[in-house]
């Protein structure tokens, strides 16, 4: 789950004492420290992402428990091993993003299952040598638990909280989005349990501030979110290039990994429509079979990595497995996704963002969003006429463009988290390992 403050009573009073930062162990205790599991708590698809790059840099066997979905992610990890059971959600996670949102989680087992993976993540910590929680406070709050019950040390990589998302809400922003309270800052239980972690790793410099402000020494070591963003999975010069092939501006269409897609990808397609001088692909992460359409519009399916959307005189690509790519080569981009939006900042290229009525982007997140990466994101109406007309307004202003840029470039920062984070976990679980073997 992500956000609210359910279950945090049961927390109360809990105490970790942290652990001292040592030095990593040498090769004389390289076998064994080896062999300590690291146990990895995370909350959603970003979660998971950050996790399962993380577990394949930590040379730790590995146990994970992803609290919402399957934690597909963490298949590409070498022997890792799931722990306790799944929690599938209508929500994709959010449940507390709408009262429909919460409604349909409650019928689907929330509550119960949820007291379930708590035990599930106790039980799994027993015989591991650190816990690492991949999440928000709730997922800390699960962390804080099983790392207390087995007596070993725990460590937060807060991916989600920006101080950054406080800039300009105000009160009357705030009471707007009371549901994401607990997601535009740390709430007081958080922070007290966040403090009694051996260490913690949040997204940006402005954040660390604002822990290191309210008593917490957390650490910024760059952006969870330019870590997991892959290399150019393949050429895209079939698409990108004219009958000339000379590369034409690229229009990256992002409708992102929740079930908002569609309602999403038909007004993309309407808006690629209206831009023919741009190339337009779909970063497309699902099966072709949750593929919706625009009326009157077909789908060609080339293979399982590309298929094509046709209509109103123009045939866009849809492409699977090959975000990293239209990334690097997008010059803008309309998403209603949330890391993938982030990445795109990240690399300096402008977003055109609307809002859908959910799961994830709702005009409460947009704004969210919005605030996060300032001039890197415009939102607009979910119209393809709005939409192309702010397209075209960002490719035909240099200026602008170049703020964009400059905005998401500074405000999500660069890649290298995940290699500190690394290390840390290894010390943990190192310093366990010798006092197992002692």
């Amino acid at each position: 789950m992500k956000g609210g403050s359910a279950g945090a009573s049961i927390l109360r009073g809990v105490t970790l004492a942290g652990l001292p930062l040592s030095p990593a162990p040498g090769s004389a205790h390289r076998a064994v420290w080896n062999a300590v599991p690291a146990l990895l708590i995370s909350n959603g698809t970003a979660e998971d992402l950050i996790g399962a790059r993380l577990a394949r840099l930590l040379h730790l066997p590995v146990r994970y428990s992803p609290l919402v979905g399957e934690g597909k992610a963490y298949g590409a990890v070498p022997e890792a091993v799931r722990v306790g059971r799944v929690l599938r959600l209508p929500s994709g996670g959010f449940p507390f993003g709408s009262l429909g949102n919460l409604r349909a989680d409650v019928a689907a087992g929330l509550v119960q299952e949820s007291v379930g993976q708590w035990q599930d993540a106790v039980q799994g910590a027993r015989s591991a040598g650190v816990v690492v929680v991949v999440g928000d406070a709730y997922a800390l709050m699960v962390g804080t638990l099983a790392a207390r019950r087995a007596g070993i040390p725990l460590i937060h990589v807060q991916p989600l909280l920006s101080a950054q998302y406080l800039e300009g809400l105000g009160v009357r922003g705030a009471i707007q989005e009371l549901n994401a309270l607990g997601a535009n800052l740390p709430m007081p239980y958080e922070l007290r349990l966040a403090a009694r972690a051996r260490a913690v790793f949040v997204r940006d410099a402005a954040t660390a501030d604002y822990y290191a402000a309210r008593g917490v020494a957390a650490r910024w070591a760059g952006s969870f979110a330019m870590d997991v963003l892959g290399a150019p999975e393949r050429d895209l010069s079939q698409w990108t290039q004219d009958e000339h092939k000379e590369n034409r501006p690229v229009l990256a269409l992002v409708p992102g990994s929740r079930q908002d897609h569609r309602q999403s990808l038909p007004p993309m397609l309407l808006t690629a429509a209206r831009l023919p001088e741009l190339a337009a692909l779909v970063a497309w992460p699902h099966d072709w079979g949750a593929v919706t359409l625009p009326a009157g519009w077909t789908l060609q399916i080339e293979n399982e990595l590309q298929a094509y959307a046709r209509g109103e005189g123009v045939r866009v690509p849809l492409l699977r497995g090959a975000f990293g790519a239209i990334a690097h080569a997008a010059d803008v981009a309309i998403g209603t996704a949330g890391t993938a939006n982030e990445q795109l900042a990240g690399l300096g290229k402008p977003v055109v963002a609307f809002a859908t009525a959910g799961p994830q982007f709702t005009a409460g997140f947009a704004r969210r969003q919005g605030r996060l990466l300032g001039e890197a994101l415009s939102v607009v109406d979910a119209n393809p006429d709005a939409l192309a007309a702010e397209v075209r307004a960002l490719m035909q202003d240099g200026p602008r463009r170049a703020r964009a840029a400059l905005a998401g470039l500074t405000r999500i920062g660069p890649a290298g988290a995940l290699g500190m984070i690394a290390e840390e976990v290894r010390r943990a679980a190192g310093m366990q390992s010798m006092k197992r073997g002692g």
